[in-house]
C-alpha cells in the first residue's frame, strides 16, 4: 500500500492511495498535536517530528480501532476512544451518530474552522462519487445533516480520501445535499469497489 502525506496549516494528513483511502490526521491545536484515528505508516511517523509534541491519541468511531492503542503505548501517550470532552484543548467534540452498531463523534476547531470527521462524511471515491465529499454509502437515505449541517469548515479533514483544505464549506454542504440524488451513481460504483 502507498501512502500520501499532505501538509497543512492545522497538521498533515496521511491517506492510502487504494482501496478505501483510509486516512489519519495530526492536528495542531496551540502548542501540542492530537493524533487522530492512527494507523501504521512510516510516513505518518516520519512527518510527525515537524509538528508540535503529540498530546494524545483519538478515536472518534467505535469500530475505528486502527492501531490507535499500539501507537499511543508505543508513544507513552493517552488514548481518548468516543470521547464526550477534551479537556484543556481548543478542540468541541460533536456527537454525530449515536446508534447500537455505529457510534461516532467528529472533532470542531473553532480557531482554525477545521472539521474532522472520520465516517459519516469522506472524500474518498466510493464517498463523494465525482464531488469533492459526499456521504457514508449506508448513511445516505438518513444522513446526519443535525449534526454536523451548522459548521461552516474552511477545512474539512476526513478518516476516508485526502483532506480538503479549501472549499471546504461547499463541500459539506453539497454532500448533505446530493446525499440521496446521487445514490444511482452509487449503485453503479459499488459492483467495481466490491471486486477491487
Amino acid at each position: 500500500m502507498t501512502f500520501v502525506v499532505q501538509h497543512h496549516s492545522v497538521g498533515l494528513t496521511v491517506h492510502e492511495t487504494g482501496g478505501m483511502q483510509r486516512a489519519m490526521h495530526a492536528l495542531r491545536d496551540g502548542e501540542r498535536t492530537w493524533l487522530i484515528d492512527p494507523f501504521h505508516a512510516a510516513e505518518f511517523r516520519d512527518a510527525l517530528g515537524e509538528l508540535p509534541p503529540l498530546a494524545g491519541v483519538i478515536q472518534l468511531l467505535d469500530r475505528h480501532n486502527r492501531d490507535c492503542v499500539e501507537i499511543a503505548g508505543s508513544l507513552d501517550l493517552p488514548v481518548h476512544r468516543i470521547p464526550t470532552r477534551l479537556p484543556d484543548s481548543g478542540l468541541e467534540v460533536v456527537r454525530v451518530i449515536s446508534q447500537r452498531f455505529w457510534n461516532e463523534v467528529a472533532l470542531w476547531a473553532p480557531g482554525t474552522r477545521t472539521l474532522v470527521i472520520a465516517e459519516a462524511v469522506g472524500t474518498a471515491p466510493l464517498f463523494a462519487l465525482g464531488r469533492p465529499a459526499g456521504i457514508h454509502p449506508m448513511l445516505r437515505l438518513l444522513p446526519p445533516r443535525g449534526a454536523l449541517s451548522r459548521y461552516a469548515p474552511d477545512q474539512l479533514l476526513v478518516g476516508h480520501g485526502p483532506a480538503l483544505a479549501a472549499g471546504a464549506t461547499e463541500a459539506l454542504a453539497g454532500a448533505f445535499s446530493t446525499a440521496r440524488a446521487d445514490l444511482p451513481k452509487l449503485a453503479l460504483k459499488l459492483p467495481s469497489v466490491l471486486r477491487g
